[in-house]
């Protein structure tokens, strides 16, 4: 945060010394288990009762997404050697193999398909972290504002904004939750939203969801909805016209919802995959994630944001032995590849904005002593579809890869998370200079932090030829 920011927020907040607060107790993720039916279920709550008080300024929108695959490379790869190469003194040239394509100088060692993808790649080269901590910035990266601020507990994940934003389109019969995070155990949650607004968490798996169906489908489905009926017989009503309030009526909405993920075709067949289409994808877990977010998106049954998270970039020694960065940039070269051009075959490549980006870089120039990379601010974002022009380059850094000497935008500045948030909610449709005045605390959340001062924006230079 520059200078001019932090003043700006001590004005707007008068409380600076005010760090964080406990998440209130309303916030914290449900679980259902009805008839053995193992189905996380805390994004099946009904929508809040009162509408927020919500302000918004004039912001023009993209508007070109219908969906977001969001890619977390936890971690945090070595941007100068992937996506801003730098050739150092100590590159290994036989391992990375660089070539130009298309005046973009390219790693086609580490990743030769990718290099076939990048016609419809953009890759931002002027992006800055705030912070060298994993774990802060994997969150930062996530909610689109510092973690440690004062309103940084209760802020949500930027998949669970677009699913409460897009909570009005959802169509009947429409059973997968909005807001979908593979691979990702610690994504971070709905902040203060209600938790029908959570990351549904899902580690794929070749058979599916577990517990939606059983080995006897018919005989499974029928004991199923025998059960269902007595349990609604039992506490039917008072789930329904609780005395105890709304956790009763949520719970409630929990288990209908529960009930249209099981024993459901397009369940099965969007969440479970063969062996070949793994393979295809690489056959990791990785690639696995990046199966299922495509087949969960062209199923239609309401998913709109998916977050896929690669960890293992945390390469402070030895990053080019081959359990280092070969092998990470091996799975992330064949399951993206894979992503975009099924994306790309199906038609849903136009409609689907493609965003991922570590949580900061890593130092340039010669090896450490370790022959690593440590932590280092300086970061690349790679973003494709939903009109994106692709095989540009936005800003430029020095020959080692240490700073921005060209930042590349109309906002001659580096780009940020936030940023990156607010280019995610414009190509969304989703107005970024929302204010939510239905947080805990009073104050006015803000979609994207100080969008009244015009502090951070889109990247409407990704649309532009």
């Amino acid at each position: 945060m520059t200078r001019d920011e932090f003043d700006r927020f001590q004005r707007k907040y008068p409380h600076p010394h005010v760090r964080t607060f406990e998440r209130p107790h309303w916030t914290r993720r449900h679980f259902l288990q009805l008839a053995g039916a193992g189905v996380t279920a805390s994004w099946l709550a009904q929508p809040a009762q009162a509408s927020p008080v919500i302000t918004q300024g004039e912001a023009g929108m993209i508007g070109r997404a219908r969906n977001t695959i969001f890619i977390l490379l936890a971690g945090a790869p070595s941007h100068v050697d992937t996506f801003d190469y730098k050739k150092g003194p100590d590159t290994p040239e036989d391992l990375l193999k660089p070539e130009s394509f298309n005046g973009i100088l390219w790693p086609a060692g580490l990743m030769p398909k990718l290099a076939q993808a990048l016609p419809d790649i953009a890759i931002i080269r002027s992006m800055r972290a705030w912070a060298l901590v994993h774990g802060l910035a994997q969150t930062w990266a996530q909610i689109g504002r510092n973690p440690a601020a004062v309103l940084g507990s209760i802020a949500p994940n930027i998949g669970s904004i677009v699913a409460i934003e897009k909570e009005a389109e959802r169509l009947p019969g429409q059973v997968f939750p909005t807001f979908l995070a593979l691979n990702s155990a610690s994504a971070a949650g709905p902040g203060y939203l209600p938790s029908q607004y959570s990351p549904f968490r899902v580690v794929p798996a070749q058979a599916g969801l577990s517990d939606t169906t059983a080995p006897d489908d018919a005989t499974g489905a029928g004991r199923f909805a025998q059960r269902v009926a007595l349990l609604d017989q039992l506490d039917g009503g008072l789930r329904k016209n609780s005395p105890y309030g709304r956790s009763m009526e949520d719970m409630d909405a929990f288990y209908r919802a529960a009930r249209g993920m099981t024993y459901n075709p397009a369940v099965g067949s969007a969440f479970s995959f063969t062996a070949a289409e793994s393979d295809a994808y690489g056959g990791t877990s990785f690639g696995n994630a990046c199966l299922v977010a495509r087949k969960v998106l062209a199923a239609g049954q309401g998913t709109r944001f998916v977050q896929i998270t690669l960890g293992g970039w945390d390469h402070h020694q030895q990053i080019y032995a081959e359990t280092n960065l070969p092998r990470m940039t091996r799975m992330l070269d064949d399951g993206l590849s894979q992503l975009l051009a099924e994306l790309k075959s199906s038609g849903l490549l136009n409609e689907t904005l493609v965003v991922m980006a570590g949580e900061f870089g890593r130092t340039t120039g010669a090896l450490s002593a370790a022959a690593g990379r440590d932590h280092w601010l300086q970061q690349f974002a790679m973003l494709a579809g939903a009109g994106v022009t692709g095989g540009r380059i936005i800003g430029s850094t020095t020959e080692t890869g240490l700073e921005t000497v060209d930042y590349g935008w109309s906002r001659d500045r580096e780009i940020r998370p936030e940023d990156i948030e607010a280019t995610i909610y414009s190509a969304m449709g989703i107005n970024w200079t929302t204010v939510r005045y239905d947080d805990p605390f009073g104050r006015g959340f803000f979609y994207v932090p100080y969008s009244d001062a015009d502090v951070y924006g889109p990247v409407n230079e990704l649309w532009n030829a």
